[in-house]
């Protein structure tokens, strides 16, 4: 991917962070694919845009803060 998505500046529906790649990381607690909680993950297909904004924003915000491997 050449840019990360934008959750503050999307336009029109949040997408799912979901990219077919589920394991569950025993070390971090995190989805090895889309690196969210289980209980953002189980949240999600409930959860307003509003909700769904601020997981993503949690999402990146781990990604910059974390090496993949630490995942």
């Amino acid at each position: 991917m050449t840019h990360e998505f934008d959750p503050l500046n999307h336009a029109g529906p949040v997408p799912s962070p979901c990219i077919g790649v589920c394991v569950m990381e025993a070390r971090s607690g995190l989805c090895s694919g889309c690196t969210r909680t289980i209980n953002e993950i189980a949240e999600w297909g409930m959860a307003s845009e509003a909700h769904r904004r601020a997981i993503w924003g949690d999402i990146l915000q781990r990604r910059a803060t974390h090496n993949r491997s630490e995942l």
